[in-house]
């Protein structure tokens, strides 16, 4: 991929969001050395989720990839503030959260909206480790929440 991560994100006809403002006492980042914490991540659109529910019950496993895409989405957009711009940094490792009805075990497939756009906006430096873990809940009745650890590199 020669093109920046920018271009890519504008040619899948996206754009960051700002960062989502944390719903209780917690910061949205924090660094240590060159790493950087994201907290938890719902896929907020404008302040709001688009779909509450758990997977395997009120949402298929394609809605659930949908959802984890917009949560990898404002992942994107912690990066770039805690950074300063796409360019500056790589994904180390992804968890992702999925609200998971009794019977559900596509958290894998769930998980891959998050990891699929990572890569196509980032390249290279959106490949990372991942863990996909169902969960009973999430806060505000979220699908899905991802959280990730990102590595600062040079220009």
């Amino acid at each position: 991929m020669s093109s920046t991560a920018a271009a890519r994100l504008a040619a899948l006809d996206l754009t960051l969001p700002e960062v989502p403002a944390p719903a209780a006492a917690y910061q949205p980042w924090s660094v240590g050395g060159d790493l950087v914490f994201t907290a938890g991540q719902l896929p907020l659109i404008e302040g709001s989720l688009p779909r509450t529910g758990r997977l395997g019950e009120e949402l298929a496993t394609a809605d659930g990839a949908a959802l984890a895409r917009l949560a990898a989405l404002n992942l994107l957009a912690i990066g770039v503030a805690a950074c300063g711009s796409l360019e500056a940094f790589r994904v180390v490792k992804v968890v992702v959260f999925v609200a998971s009805a009794e019977g559900f075990h596509e958290q894998h497939l769930v998980a891959n909206g998050a990891s699929h756009l990572l890569g196509e906006v980032l390249g290279d430096r959106g490949v990372h480790a991942r863990s996909a873990v169902g969960v009973p809940a999430l806060p505000l009745g979220a699908p899905v929440e991802g959280e990730a650890i990102l590595e600062r590199v040079p220009w």
